[in-house]
């Protein structure tokens, strides 16, 4: 498991909005987390950034599905992701969110996010980059979790993870550069049934070191 020291903390903005979830579950996940703390907030309030702090975190975990293509502040907000080496997560929906915003495609590193979905699929799990940071160490493993069919991920990913399930796209985990910023995104990760599997939380807690330049 990751290990971390009392001054190597993790702040960590999680965005979300445009998709009901499980909210004690969710915010479990993330306390389960050692060295993390995450504040989780909607996509109005990180936008807004009352306390001034938006810059400030280690890396962002996005989680929404707002579907409208944002304008003025909202998208500048974006747009800023890759000025500094700020990490970025992309979880679950968050990969399906603002489906004609190019930039946001780019982001994610997946130019076609036309998709379907199948609610509580039992998935096979296989590591496809046992050398990455995010995977070293994990063997493959099953859980149930939502699928996407959707285009895999673009030729500038690295893959991490795939499945060979029928009804889910191959690549469920990659990483990929915006500019300065590392990204990894994680297909898997629709509600408790998937939080709660250890191979999952441990990936997305590695997944949120790396990004932050910590692993």
């Amino acid at each position: 498991m990751t290990q971390t020291t009392s001054d190597d903390r993790l702040q960590v903005a999680v965005i979300t909005g445009g998709h009901p979830f499980d909210v004690p579950s969710f915010h479990r996940l993330f306390r389960a987390m050692p060295g993390i703390d995450a504040y989780v907030q909607d996509f109005e309030n990180f936008v807004h950034d009352w306390g001034k702090v938006r810059r400030s975190y280690d890396a962002l975990v996005f989680y929404h599905f707002h579907q409208a293509t944002p304008e003025g502040a909202f998208a500048d907000a974006i747009a800023e992701i890759g000025e500094t080496p700020q990490g970025v997560v992309v979880l679950h929906h968050a990969i399906l969110a603002w489906l004609q915003w190019s930039l946001w495609a780019q982001i994610c590193g997946a130019p076609d996010r036309t998709f379907g979905y199948y609610p509580e699929q039992e998935i096979r799990v296989d590591v496809a980059n046992p050398n990455h940071p995010i995977t070293r160490g994990i063997s493959s493993w099953t859980m149930t979790d939502e699928t996407y069919t959707m285009p895999d991920a673009g030729p500038d990913c690295d893959v991490l993870l795939t499945t060979d399930h029928p009804k889910s796209m191959k690549t469920l985990a990659w990483t990929r550069q915006h500019r300065n910023a590392r990204v990894f995104c994680f297909q898997s990760g629709h509600d408790d049934l998937t939080w709660r599997c250890p191979e999952f939380r441990e990936t997305l807690a590695r997944g949120i070191r790396w990004c932050a330049g910590k692993l």
